[in-house]
């Protein structure tokens, strides 16, 4: 179950757009015109900024979403497996009639995966669905939305004014111009997770470490994701710089991966983990996410993690054990959330909690 809410105040605050997810899985290439190929697998689930709310509910943070959902059977069914199946307050979440939830078709091909979307514009800005009074321990932002003129900054910088820990991403600079003062709202940010292909390209540097130093000089906290290389970390503050190295797994879907390991990092954070524990536990996170098909579905839940760690305790690789130790007063008993099936079950809907919602209470326009 998702920790207490005291005073209203959440772990975890979420804005963003919310997709449909298809992801087939075991494809050989992509289908060239006029031909036909097929997938191992098929999975399906909320994706977007639902793969954060998913993993972080699924850890036991109160988890809250200002997201905008279609009124279809797509949106409908992400909002009954958000808020009745993984317990994210949709509070602030409208669900919007005749406005087409966001849809993508996910192609996961060997180590790699390719993506068609269809989406419309939301018609209510992150600032209008989160409101005033906003009060959360973490938040996340994509300031790679702000920067393609999608974004709304006001409600997050309010937020981190507040004492909010604000956690950034940027993402791909689709220009390629990588211009560093794309960066300057990191001023008011907590941590900041870019890649390393991202790290190196905005501070002309050319490794992972010599980035993530530059970073720290804008940001409290830098974290540059290495995928199967693991992930270097900087903790200004404490003048703290810890290197890990990714966690073994059988790799199927990377789908939701990045998302995965952000939320495990927010959780020991506000757990207030050591630095290299923390990166190591969203390490693993990232890796047991891998080894399941789909982004939020794929997330892990406590169960999940407490299941791993007796078979990692009890089991040959003696260093992978000592270097997750810390499991030990984290992860107790094998008890606690676990993964949602994969399935999309076209069921009667209005029997479903969005149907029994009132539209008014819960904001649809």
């Amino acid at each position: 179950m998702a920790e207490r809410v005291v005073d209203g105040t959440v772990d975890v605050l979420l804005t963003g757009p919310v997709f449909f997810d298809l992801v087939m899985t075991g494809v050989a290439g992509a289908p060239r015109p006029g031909t036909e190929i097929y997938a191992d697998a098929l999975a399906t689930s909320p994706g977007g900024v639902a793969n954060l709310a998913v993993a972080t509910a699924r850890l036991g943070l109160s988890t809250s979403l200002a997201a905008t959902l279609g009124d279809d059977v797509y949106g409908r069914w992400c909002w009954e497996f958000l808020g009745d199946r993984e317990g994210v307050d949709l509070g602030r979440s409208r669900l919007v009639p005749g406005w087409p939830t966001p849809v993508t078709v996910s192609i996961a091909s060997g180590d790699d995966r390719s993506m068609v979307t269809r989406e419309e514009p939301s018609p209510f800005t992150a600032a209008e669905l989160v409101g005033d009074g906003t009060r959360a321990r973490a938040a996340f932002v994509d300031l790679g939305a702000a920067r393609g003129g999608r974004g709304d900054d006001a409600w997050w910088r309010t937020a981190a004014h507040a004492g909010t820990k604000v956690f950034a991403d940027l993402g791909w600079d689709a220009t390629e111009r990588w211009d560093p003062a794309d960066l300057g709202p990191l001023a008011d940010c907590f941590a900041f997770t870019p890649n390393e292909t991202e790290a190196m390209a905005y501070t002309r540097t050319d490794s992972a470490a010599a980035a993530a130093r530059a970073l720290a000089e804008r940001v409290p906290l830098v974290v540059v994701t290495r995928g199967e290389q693991g992930a270097v970390a900087i903790d200004a503050a404490r003048g703290e710089e810890v290197t890990v190295a990714a966690v073994p797994s059988n790799g199927r879907d990377a789908t939701g991966a990045g998302d995965v390991f952000g939320a495990a990092l927010v959780y020991g954070t506000l757990h207030e983990l050591p630095l290299a524990d923390r990166l190591s536990f969203a390490a693993l996170c990232a890796a047991l996410a891998v080894e399941h098909a789909g982004g939020a579905v794929g997330a892990p839940g406590r169960g999940d993690l407490a299941d791993w760690w007796q078979h990692t305790r009890d089991g040959a690789d003696r260093e992978l054990a000592r270097r997750f130790a810390f499991m030990d007063d984290a992860f107790p008993e094998a008890s606690g959330r676990r993964r949602a099936e994969l399935t999309f079950p076209f069921a009667d809907y209005g029997s479903t909690a969005a149907r029994r919602s009132n539209p008014e209470k819960r904001g649809t326009s």
